[in-house]
């Protein structure tokens, strides 16, 4: 990701991108400093592309930007690691309105009971692969897996101020994906999560082991929603439905989540719903 006064190739990490918190929240908010780099790659064959920067992926375009640092990046392939080199070797991060979604696959330790170690490590990677796809879609970000758990975030700079929104049709889809409101029914049980408010976003953890996450009281309420919602259910916090546009007449459960003080009010849809 170069800076204007750099090459297009510059690496995120030169001396003009200190991992100031102010650089953090430009590059977690605003899709501006990735322009002059797009225009350069866009005259690039071919699709796909980054999506902040445009390098292609594929063709010959694809494998001049991979020699040039841009190749997909593991995090979630609509992006290259170019753009977000410095989110993986640099510490540091802002504070930033985001969106979290906690997918998590309920009553696991009853299924893997019920199956062979091979078949539950199936269904699992199912699951993932089905997850991935999906935030990756959404513009969101694989935070991480967690055993039966997926993690996404939704930041301005990819999800656009939007990022509410995404969060919940991921969820939604999610749900679809996985068999929920279908005929055929769901092939594994998931509940879901949705919040919406500021976190700590950038790479955090030491030298040795850093990586791109959120932390912050929204994670852990996103994190208590997810675990408590039922099979098919998604919980949105009344701030995530205001910020997504959730019309009015959805169902509304006041939880008493554990660890917080105060209940958390909620907007709820299923899959059926």
């Amino acid at each position: 990701m170069p800076s204007p006064a750099t090459p297009p190739s510059a690496p995120p990490s030169s001396p003009d991108f200190p991992p100031s918190e102010e650089k953090w929240r430009r590059l977690l908010v605003d899709q501006a400093p990735f322009l002059q780099s797009r225009r350069w790659h866009a005259r690039m064959p071919s699709s796909p592309r980054c999506k902040l920067c445009a390098a292609p992926f594929s063709g010959p375009g694809g494998l001049v930007m991979r020699f040039a640092g841009h190749a997909r990046w593991a995090k979630n392939p609509k992006y290259c690691t170019g753009c977000f080199h410095m989110l993986s070797s640099n510490h540091g991060g802002a504070e930033i309105e985001c969106s979290l979604l906690f997918a998590d696959v309920r009553g696991s330790t009853t299924l893997a009971e019920r199956m062979s170690p091979r078949e539950f490590n199936r269904l699992m990677g199912r699951f993932h692969d089905t997850a991935t796809d999906v935030l990756v879609d959404h513009d969101g970000i694989i935070d991480k897996f967690v055993g039966d758990e997926i993690i996404g975030i939704f930041v301005p700079a990819m999800a656009s101020p939007q990022h509410a929104a995404r969060a919940v049709d991921a969820a939604r889809t999610l749900l679809t994906a996985t068999g929920f409101g279908t005929a055929s029914g769901p092939w594994v049980p998931i509940g879901i999560g949705v919040n919406t408010g500021v976190a700590y976003v950038g790479s955090i953890g030491d030298s040795s082991d850093t990586e791109m996450t959120a932390i912050g009281d929204v994670v852990n309420v996103t994190a208590r929603l997810s675990s408590v919602a039922a099979a098919g259910e998604v919980l949105v916090t009344t701030a995530a439905a205001a910020a997504a546009g959730l019309p009015g007449d959805l169902p509304r459960r006041s939880l008493h989540l554990k660890g917080k003080s105060q209940p958390t009010d909620v907007v709820v849809f299923t899959g059926s719903g």
